[in-house]
């Protein structure tokens, strides 16, 4: 009763579940994870469905990981906004003052933020017992399965609205939320999947609900206070936060304009006039844009990620010095997170700001606008991401398996280089695309997802639909030149010893498979990928390009 009498749930679920997107979202999902199972069922010589239980398990495993993958992306998009979106649409402050109790208002968001991501896990309880009906699965997996997905939906969700009730900006807020939740959702991934059936078990059962329910408790008291006692009302600056004021009571990393390498990414402050030929967007975006709403955002990010790459450091350079690969791939994904924040607001902030129609009737062409916001948010994804990599030049420099093979170290620069490049021309093209920055941010998220993640799916699934007698490595390999992950995973580490020869190959590590071209050759995955990704970058900024260019000429055809 207290659930239905809810008015802040109802209004929220009036509003979302109402839509005809959720009906067509939902029948979309339903109908692709029907068309995994048909076409992963496999086929005898005379044309009829066989089944067994190795397809059941990988189909099982496919579920599984496809869902929880699906939670912890959506649960912190669909919560990271519930609070900081009342703070953009002005309403938060009405919000409090209402007869609301705060915990009411907590459960209201929780539950109107996580109850679509429900259904949609719900959707597919009918396909998973038909995979329980080719043998090989008992029930008791199934039902622990979803209980894992229902504890994570809830944890995740319960942690972005934490995020989302500390900051003033749903893309600040979102992605602190990525930061948080996808160590977490990494570490469960690894207790729930172990190869030790008991091992699984307890973790599911004994392990995740008490940790849950502590995060729950514990994070659900700070929101509940945050709310009865709020810290960001009765300002009307529009959120403009004195910088060198909130530097007096910052805890933990304290951003210097004047020391290395923050004037890397935040210049000190232009107290003369601008020197002819400065293009003043440029200025503007690098001098004031990132310190307009504070530095919490910033400082939390450096600070998390910097505290997430001890552990990997230890165990992927030093312990392990041939993983050197998945150390990467932990700065891509940082990168893949950071970058979209500075872009994808670069042109829908100047529209909510009201801003939009004064800089289209400037002076400057939209080919310089256009640079300069790239040229601005590249800039800081681009030194915040490689402020991680300090930690790959130490092991190359400490370990002598490393030194023997400097070049890899280059390339994995370069992808890392390219992959900051593809984040911010994404975020740009979907910020002039859009007019929201929610909308820019989690359009820009899906469009890298599909680049960058997507084609490895796509890839597992293959292998284990066709085989690699119907579809050859090269192929295969060709799916993945746009994930810079399978980019870094395919540079030979296989380690350098004293007395091998330049380029002879450890007999016990497989060659990464080349990528075939028609005519007879082919080239490795990291290559293409090198070759592809700048391409990519000025596609996307060129459709940016397009639709500002578009924008400006209507506001010339106004005036």
């Amino acid at each position: 009763m207290w659930i239905r009498e809810n008015p802040v749930l109802n209004r929220e679920l009036m509003t979302t579940l109402r839509a005809p997107q959720a009906f067509v979202l939902q029948f979309a999902y339903v109908a692709a994870l029907g068309a995994l199972v048909y076409f992963y069922w496999p086929a005898g010589d005379d044309g009829s469905r066989m089944v067994g239980p190795g397809v059941a398990r990988r189909l099982y495993d496919i579920f599984f990981l496809g869902q929880f993958c699906l939670v912890a992306l959506l649960a912190p998009t669909f919560a990271a906004g519930s609070i900081t979106g009342e703070k953009e649409r002005k309403t938060y402050e009405m919000l409090l003052v209402s007869p609301l109790r705060p915990h009411t208002i907590l459960i209201g968001k929780l539950f109107s933020s996580l109850g679509y991501l429900v259904i949609l896990i719900l959707s597919s309880l009918p396909l998973m017992i038909l995979c329980y009906l080719l043998g090989g699965l008992l029930l008791s997996e199934i039902a622990r399965s979803y209980l894992v997905l229902v504890l994570a939906a809830g944890t995740f969700g319960l942690l972005s609205i934490a995020c989302s009730s500390g900051f003033a900006r749903t893309s600040s807020a979102l992605v602190v939320s990525y930061l948080v939740v996808l160590p977490l959702a990494a570490l469960c991934v690894a207790l729930t999947r172990a190869d030790d059936p008991a091992t699984r078990d307890f973790a599911s059962v004994a392990i995740l609900p008490p940790i849950c329910l502590m995060i729950w408790t514990v994070v659900g008291i700070v929101v509940n206070n945050r709310l009865l006692r709020p810290l960001d009302v009765g300002g009307q600056g529009g959120g403009v936060v004195d910088e060198e004021e909130e530097m007096k009571y910052a805890i933990g990393v304290v951003i210097d304009r004047d020391a290395f390498p923050d004037r890397l990414f935040a210049p000190a402050k232009r107290n003369d006039l601008m020197p002819d030929g400065t293009n003043p967007v440029l200025d503007k975006e690098l001098r004031s844009e990132i310190f307009s709403q504070g530095t919490l955002m910033l400082r939390v990010v450096i600070q998390l990620s910097m505290l997430l790459s001890i552990p990997l450091m230890a165990a992927l350079l030093f312990l392990r010095s041939d993983l050197a690969a998945y150390y990467v791939a932990y700065v891509l994904t940082f990168n893949l997170l950071v970058g979209p924040v500075f872009s994808a607001g670069s042109i829908t902030q100047e529209r909510e700001r009201q801003t939009l129609a004064l800089l289209l009737t400037t002076l400057l062409t939209p080919s310089r606008i256009v640079i300069a916001k790239l040229t601005a948010a590249m800039r800081v994804s681009t030194v915040l991401t490689f402020l991680l990599t300090e930690q790959i030049l130490l092991a190359y420099l400490m370990l002598p398996e490393l030194r023997g093979r400097p070049w890899t170290l280059a390339v994995f620069l370069l992808i890392i280089a390219a992959t900051c490049l593809t984040t911010s021309s994404v975020g740009l093209m979907c910020s002039a695309l859009s007019r929201r920055t929610s909308t820019a941010m989690v359009l820009s998220y899906m469009t890298l997802l599909i680049l960058f993640v997507l084609p490895l799916g796509v890839r597992w699934y293959l292998q284990g639909v066709s085989g690699e007698a119907a579809l050859s490595p090269g192929r295969l390999a060709a799916i993945t030149v746009t994930s810079p992950y399978a980019a870094a995973v395919s540079v030979p580490m296989h380690l350098y010893r004293a007395g091998d020869s330049w380029g002879s190959d450890r007999p016990d590590v497989a060659a990464s498979p080349l990528v075939q071209f028609p005519g007879g050759w082919d080239a490795p995955v990291w290559m293409v990928f090198l070759v592809a990704c700048p391409i990519l970058a000025v596609v996307f900024s060129g459709v940016a390009w397009l639709a500002f260019l578009w924008r400006w000429w209507r506001a010339g055809d106004g005036a």
